[in-house]
């Protein structure tokens, strides 16, 4: 299975064999998008032109293969950036068409699932996935993630983690990616210098849904309060402290999700599990709470072909439909299920109901 990443500013490809990491290769355009402090997404989509045959070049040879040995191929097809999701589709479409294999259309986010397959084998079933990335923090329930629905206990209702971090490392005047500028300049600091709140943690609140824009405010103004008083930004404290905030509310929802629904696993996995705090604080208390802890290794938790071969390898073995030919993209579709099929709407179509509701 070869399977294709290119929802934000990776390119990815990754080759996948009943459940065994062959070879992958990751191509990034974060450099290009630093300078504007966040991705641009007409740059993104050119860098993908670039990229795609280079790197599925790269993991075919990192896996001793050729493209003869390609069986079938799965793509992202949502969510992400509209441009740079259709040039890994067209791709995609392009090989499956040329290789007479099938195509399989797959969810983003259940690839970030999937990764933790490729280092720790099947997922129990159930267990509880904690997915947290730069826009998408969820709290799911997953049984047999090729077959079943995905169970949403909760969701961001604003900010995700990731953009939470990128944003305040903005104000902090760390560098983009917020995320590891926030991690490393959080290594000498205490991070119980600032009593950042912990959002929806009160009695009354959901209980498994998130939100980070509140503390991204609280950052921003403690940033902005030493300023106005001429004073040095106690860089580290702050970082720290703003990391200990984020950790704390995410594994402690985790955890207690996990004690409700009696599920002995807990899964965490996505960009911002590469974080040096989320993964201690998980790893104390689910062995408090004698829960199984699984993290994917740093390079599988960000966005990465491989991640995305090992669902449509799942989805092969358990019978799965590939994707019509017209498959297209969902840029925001919600995640439900691993396999992602959308059908484009062709121009005549959409023609014949304009002139439809244009008569009514």
């Amino acid at each position: 299975m070869l399977g294709i990443e290119s929802s934000c500013d990776e390119t990815g490809a990754g080759l996948v064999r009943e459940g065994r990491l062959l070879g992958h290769a990751v191509a990034s355009s974060m450099d290009e998008h630093a300078r504007f402090g966040g991705v641009v997404p007409e740059i993104a989509a050119r860098a993908h032109v670039h990229s795609f045959t280079p790197v599925v070049r790269e993991a075919l040879e990192r896996a001793g293969l050729r493209t003869a040995d390609i069986g079938a191929v799965a793509v992202t097809t949502g969510p992400g950036l509209s441009g740079a999701l259709q040039v890994g589709l067209a791709g995609a479409k392009t090989l499956a068409f040329a290789l007479g294999v099938p195509l399989y259309g797959v969810h983003h986010l259940a690839g970030h699932v999937a990764a933790d397959t490729l280092e720790h084998g099947p997922l129990p079933d159930p267990c509880m996935v904690l997915i947290v990335s730069g826009g998408h923090t969820s709290l799911l329930l997953v049984r047999d993630l090729a077959r079943d629905p995905i169970v949403h206990l909760g969701d961001t209702i604003d900010d995700a983690a990731g953009e939470c971090f990128d944003k305040v490392a903005r104000v902090f005047g760390l560098p983009y990616p917020g995320g590891p500028a926030v991690d490393r300049a959080a290594r000498e600091g205490d991070p119980g210098a600032v009593a950042f709140p912990r959002p929806l943690t009160g009695p009354r609140d959901a209980r498994y849904d998130f939100s980070f824009s509140g503390l991204k405010t609280a950052a921003a103004r403690w940033a902005e309060q030493h300023r106005l008083h001429g004073e040095e930004l106690p860089l580290a404290d702050g970082a720290a402290s703003l990391q200990e905030a984020v950790a704390d509310v995410l594994t402690r929802k985790a955890v207690a999700a996990c004690r409700e629904h009696g599920v002995g696993t807990l899964v965490v996995v996505g960009g911002v599990a590469a974080n040096s705090r989320v993964r201690a604080l998980a790893e104390e208390r689910c062995r408090g709470a004698g829960i199984a802890l699984r993290v994917p290794p740093l390079k599988l938790c960000t966005d990465n072909g491989a991640m995305i071969a090992a669902v449509g390898d799942l989805l092969v073995r358990a019978g799965a439909e590939p994707a019509p030919l017209d498959v297209s993209i969902d840029p925001s579709a919600p995640l439900h299920h691993a396999a992602l099929h959308p059908v484009a709407t062709s121009y005549r179509d959409h023609v014949g109901r304009t002139a439809r509701a244009r008569q009514t």
